[in-house]
């Protein structure tokens, strides 16, 4: 039967390179206009920019269901 021989592994996804994403100024004016919707106080913005403090609750990223 021609054509039905050994199949060798297929091309994969390479797991060595991720694409880099590009860096974000988070005090940008567009970044700061949606802080300021989206915060209520100044430790509410420092959370949701990543700056926790010691014993802070973590916050779940996403809608609870």
């Amino acid at each position: 039967m021609p054509g039905k021989g050994k199949r060798g592994k297929g091309q994969g996804k390479s797991r060595g390179k991720k694409p880099k994403k590009p860096e974000v100024d988070i005090l940008s004016p567009a970044a700061m206009l949606n802080l300021y919707y989206i915060a209520h106080n100044v430790a509410d913005c420092l959370q949701l920019r990543g700056f926790r403090w010691p014993g802070a609750p973590k916050s779940k990223k996403g809608k609870n269901k």
